[in-house]
């Protein structure tokens, strides 16, 4: 079973490809990953052949602006350039990533099935919720039915642009107008990260956070017998600048902290920044920082949300923008965190504080990531696609 994967270089959807390809790997599929150049040696140390997503580079004509027109027309233009190497690997199925429209509308020139991989929930709009992006709960009663019954509508004519510029995008590259859509969608999130819908898609499937690590290298926290705090800044350009610095300056043992705690900063820009004795900066498996860690400190990123929760570890989220305000507010009902917005140095410290004392952050984030038992098998759900 030969299979296209198609993602973006951003890391929050080029890692869970690379997660992918190595489980279709491990069944004995034999993946290709179509993705920037910045990770293509990173995939193929992973053992995952891998190739250039053509036509990454905005031209004249794109208007980034729009993100409309940033996801179908360049997309459009994507699927016809990546579609004669993809038909050269001659594969039974395509995986083509969200916000990586360009693999889907090449399996459709090349008449070869696809599947959508969605490495968060499943953010289609739904008759039962109010927009994705609000964080708020599904209303209840009259008046709560009625909030998100207007929003919806607030938010139905951006929603429509955006088939619109789908359709002019199709039909520019030959394709229909109507998109048919995948036969399949991977909702690579937990199920605990979800939320009830009265019309889920009978194609879509939840099969739980697909987690790459891009590093073999182990951050060692410093010595200390208190809890252990990480902090991973978010990786998406929409995140909020400044927690790793803000949190090294402010969460000091035995003033802000318990005394003997530690401090880990994660991220792959490595150190390059004023780190106290109590702690450590740069790029290490998150995994390993994880199953020693008392409390997470981050942007609210699916990814890194969903490995923190498997892991057990409650957390204080600071989001940006994109999906992160919706994922915060999620964990924040389940009641695995605490959400503070703005980011500020006597906000992050009460937050810390109350997360580390009351226990139930914890038992919730436990029970989170034990939500991992109920999902279907990613692999299985790819071969079932092809038949």
């Amino acid at each position: 079973m030969r299979i296209a994967v198609v993602a973006g270089p951003d890391p929050g959807h080029a890692f869970p490809a690379i997660a992918l390809c190595r489980k279709l790997r491990a069944a004995g599929a034999e993946p290709t990953l179509y993705t920037g150049v910045e990770w293509l040696e990173t995939a193929r140390a992973a053992g995952i052949a891998a190739a250039e997503l053509l036509g990454l580079d905005p031209t004249d004509e794109d208007d980034d602006a729009d993100a409309g027109e940033k996801i179908h027309r360049r997309a459009a233009r994507m699927a016809v350039l990546g579609a004669e190497p993809i038909a050269a690997l001659a594969p039974d199925l395509v995986v083509s990533d969200v916000i990586t429209a360009c693999g889907g509308m090449a399996a459709e020139l090349l008449g070869i099935p696809w599947v959508e991989l969605n490495p968060h929930p499943l953010y289609l709009p739904s008759k039962g919720l109010p927009p994705l992006g609000s964080g708020l709960a599904p209303g209840t009663g009259l008046r709560g039915r009625l909030r998100d019954a207007v929003m919806r509508k607030l938010t139905e004519r951006s929603w429509r642009a955006g088939l619109a510029q789908r359709a002019a995008a199709r039909q520019s590259i030959g394709l229909p107008a109507d998109d048919p859509g995948p036969v399949r969608r991977l909702i690579a999130t937990l199920p605990a990260l979800e939320v009830p819908r009265p019309d889920w898609p009978a194609e879509a499937v939840v099969v739980g956070p697909l987690h790459f690590e891009p590093t073999a290298e182990v951050l060692t926290p410093p010595p200390g017998d208190g809890p252990l705090i990480v902090v991973a800044p978010s990786t998406a350009t929409t995140g909020a600048l400044g927690m790793a610095e803000l949190a090294l300056q402010t969460l000091i043992p035995g003033k802000t902290l318990p005394a003997g705690a530690r401090v880990a900063v994660s991220r792959l820009g490595g150190a390059d920044l004023e780190v106290p004795p109590w702690a450590v900066v740069g790029l290490g498996r998150q995994d390993e920082l994880l199953a020693g860690a008392d409390l997470m400190i981050c942007g609210g990123g699916h990814g890194i949300v969903a490995k923190t929760l498997l892991a057990g570890v409650p957390m204080v989220i600071v989001p940006g923008g994109g999906d992160q305000w919706e994922m915060a507010n999620r964990v924040v009902r389940q009641g695995s965190g605490r959400l503070i917005r703005p980011l500020g140095a006597e906000a992050l410290v009460d937050a810390v504080e109350e997360v580390l004392a009351a226990p139930h952050h914890a038992e919730a984030a436990r029970a989170a990531g034990a939500s991992i038992a109920q999902v279907a098998d990613p692999v299985r759900v790819c071969q079932d696609a092809i038949r």
